[in-house]
């Protein structure tokens, strides 16, 4: 039983926040199974509740999900039968969610062009260490038993691996170079985004400026931390959102299908032997053509 703390909170969002399911899953389930306020059993997502009300909600089984492998081309910039580095295009899904299609994204991608990927994220998420955004391009890798899993996991979480980007900032910065340390959790106004919150994880972005171009700059990002949409939302903090990122305030007239932020390259140690491995990736076309547009203007 969960009591709730403010007046005028439609349920779903109550749920959501409190029973660590999407506001998608509990609009679906209100709707299907009921929730409880008061005692009396709710069918509607939007009842709007009040502060001391009680709320009972049941978190829905989870289901397995079939996920099967699909013959899409991968860029694979290195694999050995331990780990393999992808090259991941822009807007590509990483793995199958809630939210997203069940298919045509990078796990349905590796099942079929892959021998074996890791179990340790179960099987929606089979081989991956960690994300890339639907919209960022770039570097990510995979593990192709738990052993790799295990040490790929524990570099990131440790920050001896290295992960840097490359974006287009809307506006010219004023510093050349900086950090950026502002916790990030879900905001509180739409619960889709991110943002600086007192109660969010630590998160820790170094940038420096690589060109300027009055209307946009050229930056290099290098993250400590890892959490979801860190770049775009320290970037968007500092009034200089990435370009074509309509979710976080950047501009679309120079790119609008999705932000130009390029994951460029990835340091690591080999999860087997040690040894410290480099990876580097150059800018998409789309990324590249964008630049060029710029310069010649």
């Amino acid at each position: 039983m969960s009591v709730v703390d403010r007046d005028k909170i439609r349920l779903d969002v109550f749920i959501s926040e409190n029973y660590g399911v999407s506001r998608s899953q509990a609009k679906a389930a209100i709707e299907s199974e009921g929730a409880l306020v008061n005692g009396v059993l709710r069918f509607k997502s939007g009842f709007e509740l009040k502060a001391g009300d009680d709320v009972q909600f049941c978190v829905p089984a989870a289901r397995e999900l079939e996920i099967k492998a699909e013959n899409i081309p991968l860029n694979i910039v290195y694999q050995d039968e331990y780990m393999a580095v992808i090259d991941k295009p822009q807007g590509m899904v990483v793995h199958p969610a809630s939210s997203y299609t069940k298919s045509d994204t990078l796990v349905n991608a590796l099942l079929f062009n892959m021998d074996n990927l890791s179990g340790i994220n179960g099987v929606i998420r089979p081989g991956i260490v960690h994300r890339l955004d639907k919209d960022t391009s770039g570097l990510i890798v995979i593990a192709k038993n738990d052993e790799a899993h295990r040490s790929l996991a524990s570099q990131i979480e440790k920050k001896t691996a290295r992960r840097v980007y490359i974006g287009l900032c809307d506006g010219n910065f004023k510093q050349s170079e900086g950090t950026v340390d502002a916790p990030i959790g879900r905001s509180k106004r739409d619960r889709k985004k991110m943002a600086i919150v007192e109660d969010g994880k630590r998160a820790v972005t170094h940038f420096r400026v690589i060109e300027n171009f009055g209307a946009y700059s050229l930056v290099r990002f290098e993250l400590e931390t890892g959490r979801t949409h860190q770049i775009r939302v320290h970037s968007a903090s500092l009034r200089h959102p990435i370009v074509g990122d309509s979710v976080y305030g950047g501009s679309t007239k120079l790119y609008g299908k999705g932000q130009l932020l390029h994951a460029c390259m990835l340091t690591l140690r080999h999860p087997h032997t040690g040894e410290e491995m480099r990876f580097t990736a150059p800018l998409p076309a789309a990324f590249a053509h964008a630049l060029e547009v710029i310069r010649k203007k």
